[in-house]
Order: structure tokens, then C-alpha cells, then sequence
């Protein structure tokens, strides 16, 4: 009986991971979305553009409303807006990066508002009115066996096993920047804070990131290859209603 316990809450953990990645074929691809080719960085690195959205995949996620996504100018500048309404769903690239090729990444955003009830750290209230995702391959036998089981359950599922590690930036409520929020659900997603509070909303904050140094320190280890990159605004866990923008994004 504990057995079947355990293999039910592990089902019911997979199928949660699937919502909250969305980076393997836990995530649906859109009808009529474009199919996408696994891209590796060339010398001078990867730029994706918001006029770049035919050349992403879109995709939704099981039982969720879609974010809706649409290219629009924005304070004077091309920008792909996120606007949700109970809502998750995002837009990924499949990369090829390997790790001794990983640089600087520059990004920027704007939001227009913060979901009041949303926290990260929390299953039931984890939603990011902006996330940049990045994940990357390794080592799997290194997984505890919980991980091990939900990657295993995963690629039953979908055809694909769990990221090896996901790392996303987000705009946090209240916690410092620079805190690493492990996810509640695996520890093999861990959320680092780059924006906190309202202080800036309705502004275009840039940022410029060393991704080697984030992912070491969120995970105290060396990166492996980056296979795959994605934005996402949900507020499917707080019922909320936000709108975002997204800008230029850039791999050196």
C-alpha cells in the first residue's frame, strides 16, 4: 500500500513538473506552431530578436489556459508581450550549447504589474509575471532516487526525460536579488532572483548575466551543455491577471 502511495504521489509530482518546465514533451506544441531546429552557437553567439517569434515554439501545457503571446512596439521598441489571465503557457528554443562555450547572457523586460499572491518557494502560489528558463543537460545517475523516479516517470509520459537541471530568472515579490529559490517540487529547478518588488514596474530593466557563475551558484556545480531556452509569464496557480514584455535576448 505505501508502495502505491508512493508511485501515486510520483505521478501526480510528473505530471506537476511538466507544468512547471514545460521544457520537454510535458509541453504541447501549439497548433499550425512552427517547427523549430535544435540551434548551436555560432561564433558571435545566439540573438534572438522579438520579430524572431515565427522561429520559436510555441507551446501549452496540460489543462492550462494559454498566455497569449503577440509582437507589438512597446515604448518605442519592438517587444513580444506576454499578457496572462489564469494562464501558462510559454515560448521555448531547442540550443545545442556546449558548456565550455557558455557566455554572457544579456536580456530585458517589463512588466506592468506583480501578482500580490504569487511566491515562488510555494507550489501552490509559484507564478512569475516574468521567467527566462534555461535548461541543460548532465549527469542522471547523480539524481536522487525521488528525481530519478520523476525523470524515469517523465520520459514515460512524453518520450523525454526531465532536464537535467533548469535555471530560471525571475522577477520576484519580495525576496533580495540574487536569493536562489529552490522549486518546491524537485530541486532540479531552481529559480534565481534578478528583479524584486514594484520599485521598477512599467520600466525596461536590461540585464547582463554570467551564465556559467549563476548556474554554479545555484547549483553548486559546473553546467553542462545548454539544450534549451524559453520566456513564460503564468499566473495559472493565483487566478491573477498579469502583462509583460519581453526584448532582445542575446548569448555571447
Amino acid at each position: 500500500m505505501q508502495m502505491m502511495n508512493n508511485w501515486n504521489s510520483c505521478i501526480r509530482m510528473g505530471w506537476a513538473l511538466c507544468l512547471v518546465l514545460g521544457l520537454n514533451a510535458c509541453a504541447t506544441r501549439q497548433e499550425n506552431a512552427p517547427q523549430t531546429s535544435v540551434l548551436t552557437k555560432p561564433v558571435g553567439g545566439l540573438h534572438f530578436s522579438p520579430q524572431d517569434k515565427a522561429q520559436w515554439e510555441a507551446v501549452t501545457l496540460p489543462g492550462k489556459l494559454r498566455t497569449a503571446f503577440r509582437l507589438e512596439k512597446h515604448d518605442r521598441r519592438d517587444a513580444l508581450s506576454a499578457h496572462a489571465q489564469a494562464s501558462a503557457s510559454m515560448l521555448r528554443q531547442r540550443l545545442n550549447v556546449p558548456a565550455d562555450q557558455l557566455g554572457r547572457l544579456q536580456f530585458a523586460w517589463q512588466i506592468d504589474n506583480l501578482l500580490a499572491e504569487a511566491d515562488m518557494g510555494e507550489r501552490d502560489s509559484e507564478d512569475a509575471p516574468v521567467r527566462l528558463i534555461l535548461a541543460f543537460e548532465g549527469d542522471r545517475s547523480r539524481f536522487s532516487a525521488k528525481n530519478a523516479m520523476l525523470s524515469d516517470l517523465t520520459e514515460a509520459l512524453t518520450g523525454e526525460p526531465l532536464p537535467y537541471a533548469t535555471l530560471m530568472y525571475v522577477w520576484c515579490n519580495r525576496r533580495p536579488v540574487d536569493t536562489v529559490i529552490v522549486n518546491p517540487r524537485t530541486d532540479r529547478v531552481r529559480k534565481l532572483v534578478v528583479e524584486t518588488g514594484p520599485a521598477h514596474i512599467r520600466q525596461w530593466r536590461q540585464y547582463e548575466r554570467d551564465v556559467r557563475a549563476d548556474f554554479e551558484k545555484a547549483f553548486g556545480e559546473a553546467p553542462g551543455a545548454l539544450v534549451g531556452m524559453a520566456i513564460m509569464t503564468d499566473s495559472d496557480n493565483t487566478r491573477g491577471h498579469v502583462r509583460a514584455w519581453y526584448g532582445d535576448i542575446r548569448l555571447d
